[in-house]
């Protein structure tokens, strides 16, 4: 399966507007933002959990990043509460599930081969900063590598986003919205810029709560399942 697999051109999906597709785990429903494989994958999503609904354990041999959205996720490890960053590294066994039931937007198969950081973070509690050369802008970051890096940004009413994106960038509306090329993006809007790009957007009147990623897309594709 190919899903917004050609990494060199931008890709949206206004995920809110897309309907839910059943997973082969009873009550796991995703919505695809981009995929290169089959059941196993290099791929992103919004997955949903019912309530009561598992999946059977299972090792992730790529790693898997994910942050809960809503809801309350869980494992053996521990309830994830919504704002709750994870990242379990390659070769790290699970078996997730949720009893009240939540919605995470997930990463697999992304990480260095090599990667074994176990990360789990509250991310509603991460400190923001105000960048020096971004004005209207509040950031809070939940992992930095060699890589990539990965963060929480607040955007002001009407601010005028403007940033390079050397390796690549990637983004998902948590709350509010912005405009991207006369295109608007709400909540659960999901935008993938490639590699050399720059990233111009003007927030929304009532500001923006974004996921953001960059640096990654450099590695796209070195790190899906043979």
């Amino acid at each position: 399966m190919r899903v917004n697999a050609d990494f060199s051109r931008p890709a949206v999906v206004h995920a809110a507007r897309a309907d839910w597709v059943a997973s082969p785990m009873p009550g796991v429903d995703r919505k695809m933002l981009d995929r290169v494989g089959g059941e196993v994958a290099r791929a992103t999503s919004l997955v949903r959990y019912a309530p009561g609904s598992a999946f059977s354990a299972h090792t992730h041999g790529g790693g898997e990043e994910f942050l809960v959205l809503d809801g309350i996720f869980q494992d053996e490890r521990g309830d994830y509460p919504a704002g709750t960053y994870v990242r379990n590294p390659p070769t790290s066994r699970h078996t997730p599930g949720s009893a009240e039931g939540c919605t995470i937007l997930v990463k697999l198969w992304q990480f260095d081969p090599a990667d074994r950081q176990q990360v789990v973070l509250d991310a509603e509690g991460i400190a923001f900063h105000q960048p020096e050369d971004r004005p209207g802008v509040a950031a809070a970051v939940l992992h930095a590598d060699s890589r990539e890096e990965v963060r929480v940004e607040l955007w002001a009413p009407g601010a005028r986003i403007d940033m390079p994106a050397p390796g690549g960038l990637e983004l998902l509306v948590l709350d509010g919205g912005f405009a991207w090329r006369d295109e608007d993006f709400i909540r659960q809007s999901w935008l993938r810029l490639p590699v050399g790009r720059r990233f111009e957007a003007v927030a929304a009147p009532e500001g923006a709560r974004v996921w953001l990623k960059e640096g990654h897309l450099r590695f796209a594709g070195a790190e899906a399942p043979a």
